[in-house]
């Protein structure tokens, strides 16, 4: 028998392709189709044992198990179709929101080179 986790590990192929490229949409004769970034993760996880008399808690065994999971989807633009083919517009805010990130990263990775060079290392 399957496991809810598994079952629902074994969709998720088709829910990101759902996901990240929306329904198109018609608007002014031009076709949209919307484009998103999709992530997802899931874990899982079960024991179980016995452990020894402590004080006045009693001898006794225990069992357990959990799972869970999560996603995240942050559209990024839309394909626009025009006379040359579809070309693709992105989302200002998502740009920022991703520039913020690689920014930062650049930022700290430079100063670390930066020291690294002034002391010799």
């Amino acid at each position: 028998m399957e496991t809810p986790i598994e079952s629902m590990t074994a969709s998720v192929p088709s829910w990101g392709a759902k996901m990240a490229f929306g329904e198109s949409v018609t608007l002014d004769g031009r076709e949209i189709v919307p484009a998103a970034l999709v992530m997802f993760g899931f874990g899982g996880g079960g024991g179980s044992g016995k452990w020894p008399q402590r004080g006045t808690a009693p001898e006794g065994e225990g069992e357990g198990s959990g799972g869970g999971g999560g996603g995240y989807v942050l559209p990024i633009g839309a394909y626009v179709s025009g006379p040359n083919g579809p070309k693709f517009l992105p989302n200002p805010v998502a740009l920022i929101i991703v520039a913020v990130q690689l920014v930062s990263a650049a930022g700290w990775a430079l100063a670390r080179i930066l020291t690294a060079a002034r002391w010799g290392r």
